[in-house]
């Protein structure tokens, strides 16, 4: 595991996107094609807008990079709340990206559905091999959820490499997600928090005692890949190690 604790956001947001960028061009020098998954929610939206600026638009053949999405929420491609569509604002357009290189999550089907194509089309595009993403970006809730991994529900004990629906009680409504083995195979893990309000959860996750039904982020530990976590000073500022 390795830590990047930068003082300010901007700083932050351009550690991680070197981080990415240097990633990028080793996948497609060794294997032709960069596979991501992109994180919804506000904190990565920086990023995104970064990586389309002109200081970085050049760096990576975005022709061999394609992208997918570690969760949805229940809602159609059109809505606000969606994570395909604001990436869609701030990387995919402003770059040009070609719609075959996105792969977006169906939620026009059941969420029992929408899940299971997932799989299905992450399965078929890794060539039915072992399903292992170049990276995954990850982002922390301030009650230690990432992707849609919430706090004590059932898909934290699922032992699949898969895509599966969640309902979440307090929220009553459905999300689609990775589950922690499927993210765990990954080749590189890439968690970006900041800011004060992400504190509590980060000390919680990294050195509170091992209890993943309350803090879903510990099960974030890849197999063989590499763990990454990015913070600015202020997420980091209750961590005593």
């Amino acid at each position: 595991m390795s830590f990047h604790i930068l003082k300010t956001i901007p700083e932050l947001i351009k550690a991680i996107a070197g981080h990415f960028i240097s990633l990028g061009k080793d996948a497609i020098a060794s294997r032709g094609e960069f596979n991501v998954v992109l994180s919804g929610g506000s904190s990565p939206k920086k990023l995104y807008e970064l990586l389309a600026s002109p200081e970085y638009r050049e760096q990576v053949n975005w022709k061999k990079v394609n992208f997918f999405f570690g969760d949805e929420r229940y809602v159609p491609a059109t809505d606000s709340e969606n994570n395909a569509y604001m990436v869609k604002k701030t990387l995919f357009n402003p770059l040009n990206i070609s719609q075959s290189n996105i792969f977006p999550i169906n939620t026009s089907l059941s969420p029992q559905e929408s899940a299971k194509s997932y799989t299905t089309i992450i399965s078929e595009h890794l060539h039915r091999q072992e399903l292992q993403f170049d990276l995954i970006l990850l982002g922390l809730g301030d009650n230690a959820h990432t992707a849609s991994l919430f706090p004590y529900t059932p898909v934290l004990t699922d032992k699949s490499a898969s895509v599966q629906a969640v309902f979440l009680e307090g929220q009553k409504n459905f999300r689609i997600t990775m589950t922690a083995p499927l993210i765990n195979q990954a080749r590189n893990i890439a968690f970006l928090v900041y800011g004060q309000e992400k504190a509590e959860a980060v000390h919680q996750v990294l050195e509170n005692a091992f209890d993943p039904e309350k803090y879903p982020a510990q099960l974030i530990n890849p197999v063989k890949g590499e763990l990454h976590w990015f913070l600015d000073e202020a997420a980091a500022s209750l961590l005593e190690r």
